[in-house]
This record gives structure tokens, C-alpha cells and sequence, in this order.
């Protein structure tokens, strides 16, 4: 009988920079972390990797478009799930300072704030991993690991 895989989710964040600033949605109404500012991002879907779900995540929830040549992996992510102890995630945060259209909120249902920030001065209700990934980011640290105990 084969051995079971270990899983992971794996996820793709768009870090989107404009002079120092960087574009952050507040959820709404969807069940995880509600009023708590993260980013555009979504979950990989079967057979895409993680450079479509950007491109596929930045039209959907922000209606721009972007393209492969114009992002960069800035910072991946090993993480244990807060809520879920048995899920871990990868996440990849991919840095954009290029899109064409203009920043929408293509998902009001989910979203009720789309807003820069500027990087020294997050909002207070940023969700601690993701702030914890910009803080990375802006050390030139591609790589980390959160929620685990030591």
C-alpha cells in the first residue's frame, strides 16, 4: 500500500508597489479574518502554477491586467495554518510595480477597502503574517517560515 503524501495549500500573493506604498484589500464577509487588511491573492488552482494564479487573482480581484515579465518573486512563505493546526501553506509573494488598468474592486462582497499603505505605516489590522512577509521583504529576505513552534 502506498505511503500518503504530506499536502500543502499553496497561494500567491501580489505585492503591488507604488512609491513606497503598497496596495492592501480589507476582507469582508468571507469567514477568515474579516476586517483584517491582506492582499490580492488566492489559492492555486489544480494544474496552474503560481505566476497564472497571480495574473489570474490580479484581474479578478483587482480588474488589472499583469504580466509574467513584470513580476518578481520577492518572498516565499512556509506556514503552519493559525486556525487549521494540521494545514501548512506555501505561499509565494511576487513584487509588481507594472499592471495596465486601473486598480478596481472587482470583488466588493469580499472586499470593502482597496488602499495604498505606506510600508512604515501598515494598519494596525494587518494580518500578522503578511505584515510579517513585507517586513522580510524589505530586509531582502526571500524566504521564511511561520507558525511554528520552536
Amino acid at each position: 500500500m502506498p505511503k500518503e503524501r504530506h499536502t500543502v495549500i499553496p497561494a500567491s500573493y501580489l505585492v503591488l508597489e507604488d512609491s513606497g506604498r503598497v496596495l492592501l484589500s480589507r476582507r469582508y464577509n468571507t469567514g477568515y479574518r474579516d476586517g483584517w487588511y491582506s492582499m490580492i491573492a488566492g489559492h492555486v488552482e489544480a494544474s496552474e502554477t503560481f505566476t497564472q494564479c497571480m495574473i489570474r487573482e490580479a484581474y479578478e480581484e483587482a480588474g488589472i491586467v499583469i504580466h509574467s515579465e513584470d513580476v518578481r518573486v520577492a518572498h516565499i512563505m512556509h506556514r503552519k495554518s493559525e486556525y487549521e493546526t494540521e494545514t501548512e501553506r506555501v505561499d509565494v509573494f511576487f513584487l509588481c510595480d507594472r499592471w495596465e488598468w486601473e486598480i478596481t474592486n472587482m470583488e466588493p462582497e469580499k472586499c470593502d477597502d482597496l488602499s495604498w499603505f505606506s510600508l512604515d505605516a501598515l494598519p494596525e489590522n494587518t494580518i500578522p503574517y503578511v505584515r510579517y512577509a513585507l517586513a522580510m521583504m524589505q530586509k531582502n529576505i526571500g524566504y521564511s517560515e511561520y507558525g511554528w513552534s520552536d
